[in-house]
Order: C-alpha cells, then sequence, then structure tokens
C-alpha cells in the first residue's frame, strides 16, 4: 500500500490558523492575558512562524477586529441591498442579530478589544466604518428620494442604524440575556427596527 506525504499547509491557511485561534483566545482571555506562545500552540505553529507572518501581538489582534468589522458590516449592507422593503428591517435585524450570536467570539473581540486599543478604533473607524458608513448613507439616501422615508441627512440615519445595529449585535452582554431565546431576539428587533422606522413620540 503506498503513502503519500501530505502537503505541508500553505502561508495562507497558516495566517488563517493563526488569526483562528487569535480569535478563540482573545475572545475567552482577552489581549492581555493571551501570550504569542499560546497563540502559536493554539493555531499549531513554530512561534517563530508566528512573527514571520506578523510584527506582533498587536498586529495579530487588529487583523482579527478588521477582518470582523469588515464581515459584520458587509454582511448587514448585503442584506439591506437585498431587502424586498424598506420597511423590512426587523427582518435584517434579527438575521443579522441570528448571526452574531452564533460568531460570539468575533463579537467579543471586535467590540471589547476596541475600547482599550486607540489604533485599533482609528483603523477600524477610518478602513471599516467609515466606509460602510458612505454605503449605508446611499441606501437611505435613496430610500428618501423615493419617498419611502422623510427627507433628512441621510448621513445622520446611516450613522444611527449602524449605531443601533452595534448595539442589538452585543446585546448578549448588554440588553439582553445570555441565553435569550429566538422569540425574544424577535422581539428585540422588531422594537429596534420600530424605533428607527417610526420613533417614540406619539404622533399627533
Amino acid at each position: 500500500m503506498r503513502i503519500f506525504n501530505q502537503s505541508p499547509p500553505s502561508e495562507t491557511e497558516t495566517k488563517k490558523r493563526i488569526l483562528q485561534a487569535a480569535q478563540r483566545l482573545f475572545a475567552r482571555s482577552g489581549y492581555d492575558g493571551t501570550t504569542t506562545r499560546d497563540l502559536a500552540a493554539a493555531a499549531g505553529v513554530a512561534e517563530g512562524t508566528l512573527f514571520r507572518h506578523f510584527d506582533n501581538k498587536k498586529a495579530i489582534l487588529i487583523e482579527v477586529a478588521t477582518e470582523g468589522w469588515v464581515e459584520i458590516l458587509t454582511d448587514l449592507l448585503t442584506e439591506l441591498s437585498e431587502m424586498g422593503s424598506y420597511k423590512a428591517v426587523a427582518q435584517v435585524m434579527r438575521r443579522r442579530m441570528l448571526n452574531i450570536r452564533e460568531n460570539s467570539d468575533m463579537m467579543r473581540v471586535c467590540f471589547l478589544e476596541a475600547q482599550f486599543h486607540p489604533d485599533l478604533r482609528d483603523k477600524i473607524q477610518l478602513e471599516v466604518i467609515g466606509k460602510m458608513s458612505v454605503v449605508a448613507e446611499a441606501f437611505f439616501e435613496t430610500a428618501m428620494e423615493k419617498g419611502v422615508y422623510r427627507k433628512m441627512n441621510p448621513k445622520i440615519v446611516a450613522q444611527v442604524f449602524l449605531g443601533m445595529f452595534a448595539v442589538a449585535g452585543f446585546s448578549q452582554n448588554t440588553i439582553m440575556e445570555p441565553n435569550a431565546s429566538p422569540q425574544e431576539m424577535q422581539e428585540m428587533a422588531e422594537g429596534l427596527a420600530e424605533i428607527f422606522l417610526n420613533g417614540v413620540l406619539v404622533k399627533d
């Protein structure tokens, strides 16, 4: 019986393994509680291999969090573009909340660590959120031109919407119980959508 040697992982695969391990460890132990030795062991690589791909531990954190934010906001804006009605915000919100719960490690790193690292926060703001805000602004501006939303500053509407989505996305540790049921998440999504679309004041 002939035995074939398994080819070593490519550089791209190795880097992906490092980032996946970092996401898990940063989420569980925090950035400060994770060493490069921990990262290398979790990724199944030598510590020297780690530094061949990244200058330091901070560079790994920045890439993990930046990629996470890109995924979060790209998924959101994709759903917005495919939305059957401009009023179907609750459906989009609920799907994103469920998806985020399945990716809780990524969310924990994206939200928590950015608070403690100004350089990470600046990079995310400049390279991810800023660009996504422009896309969201165009989306809401189109809705206003069609007469679906009342005329106001689309940039502010986009920022409010993305902020609302961020709160909902991290709701497991803020405004909802950790083991919230799908029904409770649906109620949260519908409540946020109702406030976003209609406000909280009683109409005259």
